[in-house]
């Protein structure tokens, strides 16, 4: 990034704080802070940390001014900036063959297409990182201002199956999750599995390795996803078999480490219990559910929300009328089972109905509700409201949008409404969401 716009853009300065009495304003930058030159928002945080802090501002006319800002203890400066990080994403040197990001289609929008590999984000964020393009500069760093914890995307182990697998320019990552675990660093590790390449003895191996090192909180393993956008991944453990003997295999580390640490320790993707059509796990096998946001554990915490909840969801059923059929709930072809499960339980059938959304857009094996498409919801709902004739409301899940409130090919939710032709209602994808919605559409029944 030029000098000409480094430092944190501020979006925000906020009624009645130190930064509006001083005169702050949106569009300024602030560069530096007590001379710290500022790269992000963790700069800013660990630099500013004290009741009164220098800074070097540049104003939206490109004019350079000195200010120094006090406040009392524990009030916020109250500046917003534009963005965490002032110098932009590190993106990702690596060229794994098994990238979702590289499998997308043409014609998104572009931050789609930004594969961001920034440790940075992996501490405000939780996403995973590789550590390949880690500095020494950038482990003092990690270390100084204590940025834990970070999420590490570590795969194997073994140099053979690295190279073919992460491809990276320069790889020292193993080397560097040990520098920082020395340095106090807590991490969690994801696992992308391979069929054929790092499965069976490597994975063994790969564990092996991890649990030997402490501050390895958890270890998450996911199957490889694949679009039909490429042609080199065919299969990702969604025969039953296959599935069933990676729980298998890691169901030997969780009893083990159980016994040691307490603690589970490893766990696998909901897809794989889904895939071999095995039970769920209960909880106590998620810990305290440290790698919900990568698809593990997200059923059995819907699923004990639903037993919890149980009177609550019965009463929202029962809220719609009798053989009305008028709520239909849009899910992706994952979340149909467990969906349809806590429907039977509140025998919602005449009030309620699933409608199972296939991912076209994507393909190969991609199921999550998360990753549909206007371009298939659209047709689905379309479709289904001719077969179906009845006025009846669809909840669409919220982790259909983003937070800016766009699906991933673009569409905002009005245009959604215009396209289907149909009544949409967005949400929560969780127990309480569904029976919020319930209860929505019997206070506001559907008419169309």
């Amino acid at each position: 990034m030029s000098a000409e716009v480094s430092g944190g853009l501020i979006r925000e300065v906020y009624a009645g704080s130190p930064a509006q009495r001083a005169g702050f304003a949106p569009g300024e930058r602030i560069v530096s802070a007590d001379g710290h030159v500022l790269a992000d928002v963790l700069d800013w945080q660990w630099a500013t940390d004290g009741e009164r802090t220098a800074l070097q501002v540049v104003g939206a006319d490109g004019a350079t001014r000195e200010v120094t800002l006090e406040r009392d203890p524990d009030e916020p400066w109250g500046i917003d900036f534009v963005d965490a990080l002032f110098d932009g994403v590190r993106t990702c040197r690596n060229r794994c063959g098994f990238c979702f990001m590289a499998q997308l289609p043409p014609g998104m929008r572009k931050t789609l297409y930004v594969r961001d590999d920034d440790y940075r984000l992996s501490f405000l964020e939780g996403n995973f990182v590789t550590l390949t393009n880690l500095t020494d500069a950038d482990v003092e760093r990690i270390a100084e201002q204590h940025l834990s914890p970070l999420y590490v995307s570590v795969h194997a182990v073994s140099t053979s199956v690295r190279e073919s697998l992460v491809c990276a320019r320069e790889d020292r990552a193993l080397e560097r999750i040990d520098q920082l675990l020395d340095a106090g660093i807590d991490l969690h590790a994801q696992i992308v599995l391979v069929p054929g390449v790092n499965d069976g003895a490597e994975l063994d191996a790969t564990l092996t390795w991890l649990a030997e090192r402490e501050g390895i909180v958890s270890v998450g393993v996911v199957p490889v996803g694949f679009t039909r956008h490429q042609s080199s991944i065919e299969a990702s453990f969604t025969d039953p078999i296959a599935a069933a003997t990676v729980i298998q295999q890691v169901q030997r580390w969780q009893f083990a480490m159980k016994e040691r640490d307490g603690v589970a320790w490893v766990q696998l993707a909901d897809e794989f219990y889904l895939n071999a059509r095995a039970p769920i796990p209960t909880a106590e096998w998620y810990d305290d559910f440290p790698q919900i946001e990568n698809g593990i554990g997200m059923v059995r915490r819907f699923v004990d929300e639903a037993m919890e909840m149980k009177s609550e969801l019965d009463r929202a059923v029962r809220s719609i009328p009798a053989e009305s059929e008028a709520v239909t709930i849009v899910t992706g072809v994952m979340a149909a089972t467990t969906l349809a499960g806590a429907l039977n339980a509140c025998e919602a059938a005449g009030r309620a109905r699933l409608l199972v959304v296939p991912n076209r857009f994507f393909g190969g094996n991609v199921s999550v509700t998360g990753l549909l498409t206007a371009s298939d919801l659209v047709p689905a709902i379309a479709s289904d409201r001719e077969r179906h004739g009845a006025p009846t409301a669809y909840l669409i899940p919220d982790v259909v949008f983003n937070d800016d409130g766009l699906t991933l090919d673009d569409y905002d939710f009005e245009r959604l409404v215009s396209d289907s032709g149909a009544d949409l209602r967005v949400v929560s994808s969780t127990a309480a969401g569904l029976a919020d919605g319930l209860i929505a559409v019997a206070a506001a029944p559907p008419n169309r």
